[in-house]
């Protein structure tokens, strides 16, 4: 019998146990649903290491794109929509002399971490920045930061005319370094948003700040799903999964043009463009990287696989800029004369099996793309078709792991990627970045003594137009090397449910999620 009434308590218990359990469970699910309240769902093909954004991290590689993309940090400056400089964070800027400048603070912003965004925490975001980000350094040129309340004393080594823009850049994002950067790449910043989570590739979720400086958001959660394939990003925003996507391939855009979505589209400087690798025995002959610039038919890409969504290119930036494609020159495209090119330069197909050989070598290349930018593959394709006609062999590898395989020059010959070219609406960006020396993303090991001169000269300019001025020069001196072949700039664009209000494409491609955002 003290059995029996053992295992009965032992059972009652148990049961308790239970009844307990599904009574937190309930509380809990009623708890996350009112924490929840109305919630809006992302898809993107780009935000994962593919695309060099594995995180929200604006210290860390080109995570300061989906900082300020998805609602977390926010810039000293901005852009308007017609790209032009304005403050954000700061409420105004004065440049004491060549090498000094004097940014004043907005007062009562406060980090999601509750303390102030004053000067100290400013100096501290913006010195760490250039400790670990050769990119931001080599831009910004910062010796020191001095601090006096709300105003930030930056001196630089040498004169930096396009410092604002520089701090309107994503990396810019200003971050409380106090609280940290999490693991996961997660960090504090001032705007609409703040991370929760996250899983590189998969995942990030943010909830409201309600203590945004600059209004309140509308939506309490905010879910950024990572969607790789363009077909399966399609399905999604057809089934109702997701109410908005970004980077859905352009085959695509006929599903929504119906009274239940809604398209944002404006011109980017987002340009697809090839990279030639310098350090190829194939690619240093110069007939050749100019055959493959006359072969590859820009019109029809952009009209057969962009779906007219975007325009040919001639240089790096589009012709709605100054110092855009309008300004300069270069090859038309023209098959018959990239054939004799190359036959001059003793490029000849000999045995008749529609590869030309010199010197006993096959003109074989290798180009290197990734697939997260849905067309990236398709002009791959493209250029393979084209760049046969001339007698060109092309094999093709399109893979995530691109970033890694490029860094390896004996396994490429092309690589082609998409890139914002003037985000900052500064002519310099572009150069900085890709064609000199110093740059992160000269991939293809360019060098050239005039563009290293003609930037120099750009670092010390003020006046916009010698800047412009010298930004065609430079664009010409690229396009004259055959260095990069710009094959198109994209139209970008942002889908969404009718119901969502306040998604806007922007020209700059990185203001998304903001304060505005809502679904009814």
């Amino acid at each position: 019998m003290k059995h029996v009434r053992r295992w009965g308590m032992y059972i009652s218990l148990f049961m308790l146990l239970v009844l307990s359990i599904l009574l937190c469970g309930c509380g809990h699910s009623q708890q996350t649903h009112e924490q929840n309240g109305k919630t809006f769902i992302l898809g993107d093909t780009t935000f994962n290491a593919e695309n060099s954004e594995a995180d929200i991290n604006p210290h860390h590689d080109c995570g300061g794109w989906a900082c300020i993309r998805y609602g977390v940090g926010e810039t000293l400056f901005r852009y308007t929509d017609t790209m032009q400089l304005e403050p954000w964070l700061a409420q105004s800027a004065e440049q004491i002399d060549p090498l000094t400048w004097k940014i004043t603070l907005r007062d009562h912003i406060t980090f999601t971490s509750n303390r102030p965004m004053d000067g100290e925490a400013v100096k501290e975001c913006l010195e760490h920045l250039i400790a670990v980000h050769q990119r931001a350094a080599n831009d910004l040129h910062i010796a020191d930061i001095g601090v006096s309340g709300q105003d930030v004393i930056i001196h630089t080594t040498v004169p930096v005319p396009e410092l604002l823009h520089y701090l309107a850049d994503p990396y810019s994002c200003i971050i409380d370094m106090k609280d940290g950067i999490s693991p996961q790449g997660m960090v504090t910043g001032t705007g609409p948003y703040m991370p929760v989570s996250l899983q590189t590739g998969k995942e990030l979720k943010l909830v409201k700040n309600k203590t945004y400086w600059n209004g309140t958001p509308k939506l309490d959660t905010i879910i950024v799903r990572t969607i790789t394939d363009g077909d399966t990003l399609t399905m999604a925003l057809q089934n109702g999964e997701i109410d908005a996507a970004y980077g859905l391939p352009y085959a695509s855009y006929p599903l929504f043009k119906t009274d239940a979505y809604t398209i944002s589209s404006t011109p980017t400087s987002r340009t697809f463009f090839a990279a030639m690798n310098f350090t190829s025995p194939i690619m240093q002959d110069r007939a050749v990287r100019k055959a493959i610039a006359m072969a590859i038919d820009k019109e029809g890409f952009v009209k057969t696989l962009l779906q007219g969504h975007g325009y040919s290119a001639v240089g790096p930036f589009p012709d709605t800029m100054a110092y855009g494609s309008q300004t300069v020159q270069t090859e038309p495209y023209d098959i018959e004369g990239a054939k004799q090119v190359l036959e001059q330069a003793g490029w000849s197909d000999t045995d008749g099996d529609g590869i030309r050989e010199k010197n006993g070598q096959k003109l074989r290349i290798h180009w290197l793309t990734y697939p997260s930018r849905q067309e990236l593959p398709l002009l791959a394709e493209s250029a393979q078709a084209s760049l046969k006609k001339i007698g060109i062999d092309t094999e093709i590898t399109s893979t995530a792991n691109h970033n890694v395989l490029r860094k390896d020059k004996t396994a490429w010959d092309i690589y082609a990627s998409a890139m914002v070219t003037a985000p900052t609406g500064d002519p310099s960006y572009f150069f900085t970045y890709c064609c000199l020396d110093s740059s992160a993303a000269n991939v293809g090991g360019y060098h050239s003594d005039r563009i290293e001169e003609q930037s120099r000269q750009m670092s010390q300019t003020m006046d916009t137009a010698q800047r412009n001025t010298l930004a065609t020069q430079m664009s010409q001196t690229i396009l004259d090397d055959y260095a990069y072949v710009f094959c198109s700039y994209l139209q970008m664009s942002l889908i969404s449910k009718a119901t969502v209000t306040g998604l806007t494409a922007h020209p700059c491609d990185f203001y998304e999620i903001t304060v505005d955002l809502d679904k009814q």
